[in-house]
């Protein structure tokens, strides 16, 4: 066990920084630069308006064609936990995510294992998606090797991110630009083509198709295209650099969360409309993961299916993988700091304000994983599995960690927000987690299990997680 000191007043020269982290018993290192619109352009960019277009054969493969209702249900599941984020960070307005929620909002050690959970999301989102980045390239410029293109992407981005925060933002927002350029290329040419009579016309199909509904197999997909969403969350990260207070969080994440639901529903619908052989799809699934540009070369001929592949891959190789890293490095960080991880990653830039020795952790342990996946013949399979299952766990604790803080300690009389809300959360999430991919819940069972080992290594190397701020397991005055 150690104690911490008192924290001194924050150094002359630190720019823009709000006090909020001192009252925890943090010194104020994070530069406060971000308004609304730049965490709501981070969460959309984090979830990619065109991220269906890379998993759409999976997730309509799993949801007997019904791939628009698979969103749906993911979206409104996912507003829930949204809610619950909203509620932790006006409490708690700390980098760390759910760490720092259920740490703060249940107990340090619940926190951790919080953190542990989230972690296998955070660390292999990056992974993910520069392999899916770096196959497409490859794909589509055989010459190079996927080795090459993954290298690239991560040295891209990595000194991307040691720049800091603002040119983080500033280019995020340009990708994010050209992203919805494409999808309204997209929604245009396959509108035009449905208004001409091909694929299988307008039809509710997507939404809903009495002949293979089951709850059961809408909820299994759901687990796939909840990987679409995952991101939102991200923005709780910037808590520390937000400079618009703690209720921001909260309205950046629903509007995110909001209208990417709504770009996600309508693509994969008309997307479904234009697959060109559903039965085979239906059948055999999305090996080669080619479904959403096989519609597109139907609905507007090969350079649609060219524009919409290319920019799947640079979406996910360099604007979504861009903002993933700057979460994941926030999360090293937040725990670092309290020495629930070593402490170097909590080695923050005097120039920059960010934590690079996370980054540079973040890049390397990218590179390795996504090096080892792509030799693996499941390697995308596997990742998404396991990124949605550490993902969906965490959320899971965060709703119990609302009612536990806000109804159990203090005493709340806001039934709905506080009981209600993250109730209904916490079955929705349950059943997901339930129907997911049976080797996901066994490799991710396994990640909690070394978590909890390492939390009893803290304990019996005289380290038990405490939170700065926290005393006896409550905030301090």
């Amino acid at each position: 066990m150690y104690t911490r000191q008192t924290v001194p007043p924050p150094e002359i020269g630190v720019a823009q920084v709000s006090p909020d982290s001192s009252r925890f018993g943090y010194r104020p290192e994070l530069r406060r630069s971000l308004g609304f619109a730049d965490l709501l352009f981070y969460g959309l960019v984090f979830m990619v308006p065109i991220a269906p277009m890379g998993i759409f054969g999976s997730v309509y493969a799993g949801a007997g064609g019904m791939v628009a209702l698979a969103y749906v249900v993911g979206m409104v599941a996912l507003v829930f936990t949204a809610a619950s984020y909203a509620q932790m960070v006006k409490a708690f307005p700390l980098a760390g995510s759910v760490y720092n929620y259920a740490g703060r909002g249940i107990g340090a050690p619940v926190g951790f294992l919080a953190g542990w959970a989230i972690l296998l999301d955070y660390v292999l989102v990056p992974s993910l998606l520069y392999l899916i980045a770096a196959v497409a390239m490859h794909s589509t410029v055989p010459a190079v090797p996927v080795w090459v293109w993954l290298v690239g992407f991560v040295l891209l981005n990595t000194l991307v991110n040691y720049r800091g925060i603002r040119m983080t933002a500033l280019i995020t927002r340009v990708m994010l630009i050209g992203e919805v350029i494409v999808l309204v290329i997209f929604l245009a040419a396959a509108g035009r083509a449905l208004a001409q009579g091909k694929g299988q016309g307008f039809s509710w199909t997507p939404l809903y198709n009495p002949d293979t509904f089951t709850w059961a197999l809408v909820f299994g997909a759901v687990s796939i295209a909840v990987l679409s969403f995952l991101g939102f969350d991200g923005i709780s990260m910037l808590a520390e650099e937000n400079k618009g207070g703690a209720g921001q969080i909260g309205r950046a994440m629903a509007a995110a969360l909001g209208v990417a639901g709504m770009l996600f529903i309508t693509q994969t619908w008309m997307a479904a409309l234009l697959v060109p052989d559903p039965g085979g799809l239906l059948a055999n699934g999305d090996p080669e993961g080619t479904a959403f540009y096989d519609a597109a070369r139907l609905a507007g001929g090969p350079w649609l299916a060219t524009l919409c592949a290319v920019a799947t891959a640079v979406a996910w190789g360099v604007a979504n993988s861009l903002v993933a890293q700057v979460a994941t490095s926030r999360l090293l960080y937040a725990m670092a700091r309290d020495r629930q991880l070593p402490k170097f990653l909590a080695t923050v830039s005097v120039r920059h304000s960010v934590p690079t020795h996370a980054i540079t952790l973040t890049a390397l342990v990218s590179l390795a994983i996504g090096l080892y996946m792509n030799w693996r013949t499941d390697g995308i399979a596997l990742l998404s599995s396991l990124i949605n299952f550490g993902a969906l766990t965490a959320f899971l604790v965060l709703h119990l960690a609302v009612v536990w803080h806000y109804l159990v300690r203090s005493r709340s009389r806001s039934y709905v927000a506080h009981l209600i809300l993250p109730g209904i959360g916490i079955t929705i999430l349950a059943y997901v987690v339930v129907n997911a991919n049976v080797a996901a819940q066994r490799l991710g069972f396994v990640w909690l299990t070394l978590g909890l080992l390492t939390l009893v290594g803290l304990y019996a190397a005289g380290r038990r997680p405490q939170l700065s701020g926290l005393a006896g397991g409550r905030e301090s005055a």
